[in-house]
């Protein structure tokens, strides 16, 4: 290493050595040391993991799951000397568990899956629909209380009982066909209304 790089603050140590340095320093107590492993180790895992031809995201993944992996375990390595080699032979095992599992995964073509899969609306037809809902509704409420009260007892009844609607909106039985037909006249001219804004 050239005489420049050193006087920036850059050891001559080895990421192995600074490794071991680093752990030795970590165990006797020095909670900060643990940072310097991670700072000198992290490099050389993440290339270890990339090696295996893993995306950004998985070689986090795998890197991450390395370092739960040593927090754990810390304590089962006897020879400071070996903490980078159980590093990167943890990474080398995530990952290589990691390509396995990838390569398992076949990607299916959309055909396929949407002949598995239930029938549901797309998120754009069930935006249309409440929308309409929301305008017809909107409009119903802009007409009458009597009208509203006829519409709503018809919109949710296939057959409604023409005598007990006309004894509960106090109308003739005659003139409720014709009502109807007024009420949805005013609906319709809400909703043109409405959609003219």
């Amino acid at each position: 290493m050239s005489e420049d790089r050193r006087t920036e603050g850059q050891s001559d140590l080895s990421p192995w050595d600074m490794a071991s340095g680093a752990f030795i320093a970590w165990r006797q107590g020095d909670a900060g040391a643990v940072d310097e492993l991670v700072a000198a180790m992290t490099p050389v895992l993440w290339h270890v993991v990339r090696a295996y031809g893993l995306d950004r995201e998985a070689a986090e993944d795998v890197v991450q799951a390395t370092w739960l992996g040593f927090v754990r375990l810390h304590r089962t390595i006897e020879d400071p000397q070996a903490v980078a080699s159980w590093l990167i032979t943890s990474a080398r095992r995530g990952a290589a568990a990691h390509s396995r599992t990838a390569r398992r995964a076949t990607p299916v073509q959309d055909e396929t899956l949407h002949a598995a899969l239930p029938d549901a609306e797309s998120a754009e037809a069930l935006a249309v629909l409440d929308d309409e809902a929301s305008r017809l509704w909107g409009a119903v409420a802009s007409v009458d209380e009597r009208c509203r009260k006829l519409l709503r007892v018809v919109a949710f009844m296939d057959r409604p009982d023409y005598q007990s609607l006309s004894q509960e909106l106090d109308m003739p039985v005659g003139s409720i066909g014709p009502t109807r037909a007024r009420c949805l006249a005013k609906v319709r001219t809400a909703l043109s209304r409405g959609g003219e804004r």
